[in-house]
């Protein structure tokens, strides 16, 4: 590794805003995984979030020239305070370019610092593409969040400070991955001290950016990226954060969203503060690593990011904790249409707690029921519990990991419309501004019905739609150009199994 990297880390100027973290043993988790964890307090910032170091340290080696000119920045968060609160402190005017579909509490957040917002785009690239064209229209100096060495040194004061508080040598860092400066600075300053430690990557299994490019040993371009996890929502790795990272990352693991949301209940469980997705991110890769591993008695430290997290965030997150820790099964299983049939199967579920229970009529014949079932004992209990009511008798149907079921089957069971027929099924993200849906719902009611809908907002600048139309055989073509003319994020789910058991339509039937 470069040492003017070394030498940029140890001659940042992060200081003058940023704060050292702590280094916090998380007792229960440790406890819990035979090792001893560490998290990182970056949530304790005062934008709270570690991208502040890096906006502050590129910002204060600005020539005068520069700053007299002022700074422009796009970003939909933590960034985008980050730069603000830097520019306020030094006296520099500061434009932020933000997505349309930004949370409002975070424009205003930005603005609490002195800065201007424009609101351009329904998406971060869109809003990165007009900031770069109002920075050389304005000869504004552009701060990227990840992709510049004086970022990436910003954020390495991180690796110091971890090697200043720890009792010599971790085992292992894991470290959230978006644009890939967070690794690339924290990496660059651990291996050059101590080349023993291993760097490991975090990324969403939705958003797999450093994993992609490492995979193919270039930087590729995901086609998108999933949204829970937006401060790393990043679909292509910068040119110089990955030219470090190649250098100084052991591995990168993908994690699930539900893990995701059982770490940010680990965080809060320890520490009785949130984490937003992305901040929560290195302790559910530290679990599943350990957990792949087999490890024990090894010191692992986890970078807890930040805590810029939407309150109604916080349901879904609640949600699907339990998912993600392996304490509760959803399952759909056909039971007689008789009496007595409920009382047979709640006691074939034995002494568990249930979470869940949804039933809806099918037929004279049968019912589906739609049922959460609390477990302790993990994975093993749940493959139990399937095999145990499959030997009772009961078609069981395990939807655990059933994305669709999850996101919004569980909420309308509302059984089959036996006189609907060329029904498909399709899984939206739309981006959460005034006019989207309807511009979307208009165009689409020229030519096809709608049959079915369900939407569900997490908090996030993208909203979930759940959506039956009907389509007939020929028309499939149209549809499916009409889709990707369209331009949103879209999966077809006529073919799952918790659609075709709970609401399909009558042509279900037919097949």
């Amino acid at each position: 590794m470069p040492q003017s990297y070394i030498e940029r880390i140890l001659r940042s100027r992060v200081y003058d805003v940023a704060k050292e973290t702590p280094l916090e043993t998380a007792q229960r988790l440790s406890k819990r995984l035979g090792n001893r964890v560490f998290l990182k307090r970056e949530d304790l910032q005062p934008v709270f979030s570690f991208k502040l170091r890096g906006a502050y340290n590129k910002i204060a080696g600005l020539s005068p020239e520069e700053k007299a000119k002022g700074v422009i920045a796009a970003s939909a968060g933590n960034h985008a305070q980050g730069v603000a609160m830097s520019a306020g402190r030094l006296g520099i005017r500061a434009l932020i370019v933000m997505p349309r579909t930004t949370p409002l509490i975070k424009v205003e957040a930005v603005r609490s610092f002195g800065a201007r917002t424009v609101l351009f785009g329904d998406s971060y690239d869109e809003a990165y593409e007009h900031s770069k064209g109002l920075a050389i229209e304005k000869g504004m100096s552009f701060i990227h969040p990840f992709d510049d060495v004086d970022v990436i040194a910003g954020q390495g004061t991180i690796g110091m400070e971890i090697l200043r508080q720890h009792t010599g040598p971790p085992d292992a860092i894991f470290v959230p991955v978006g644009g890939g400066g967070l690794i690339a600075g924290i990496g660059a300053y651990i291996k050059f001290v101590f080349p023993q430690v291993k760097i490991i990557g975090v990324e969403p299994e939705d958003a797999p950016t450093l994993h992609s490019a490492l995979a193919s040993k270039r930087r590729v371009v995901l086609k998108q990226v999933g949204i829970f996890a937006d401060g790393v929502a990043v679909r292509q790795i910068g040119k110089e954060s990955f030219r470090v990272a190649s250098e100084v990352v052991d591995e990168v693991i993908l994690v699930s969203t539900d893990e995701i949301c059982a770490a940010i209940k680990d965080v809060f469980d320890d520490t009785r503060t949130v984490a937003e997705p992305a901040g929560a991110l290195a302790i559910a890769g530290l679990k599943r690593y350990v957990a792949r591993e087999e490890i024990r008695d090894q010191s692992l430290v986890a970078i807890e990011s930040g805590a810029n997290i939407n309150f109604d965030r916080l349901r879904h997150v609640a949600e699907r904790a339990e998912l993600g820790e392996r304490r509760e099964a959803l399952l759909a299983a056909e039971i007689p249409e008789e009496p007595g049939s409920f009382l047979k199967f709640c006691r074939a579920l034995g002494h568990r707690s249930i979470t869940e229970f949804n039933y809806r009529y099918a037929d004279a014949v049968n019912a589906h029921v739609f049922a959460g079932v609390e477990l302790s004992q993990g994975e093993r209990e749940r493959e139990e519990l399937v095999r145990h009511l499959r030997q009772k008798g009961y078609p069981v149907v395990d939807l655990t990991d059933n994305e669709t079921a999850k996101l919004h089957i569980r909420y309308m069971v509302g059984g089959h419309s036996p006189s609907l027929h060329d029904e498909s099924l399709y899984r939206f993200q739309f981006p959460e501004r005034p006019g989207a849906l309807l511009s979307f719902l208009s165009e689409l009611g020229k030519r096809w019905n709608i049959s079915l809908f369900h939407y569900r907002n997490h908090g996030a600048a993208y909203g979930r739609v759940l959506m039956g139309i009907q389509i007939s055989a020929k028309e499939k073509r149209d549809f499916r150009r009409f889709l990707s003319d369209l331009g949103y994020s879209c999966e077809e789910e006529t073919d799952n199994i918790a659609y075709r058991l709970f609401a399909c339509g009558g042509s279900c039937n037919e097949e």
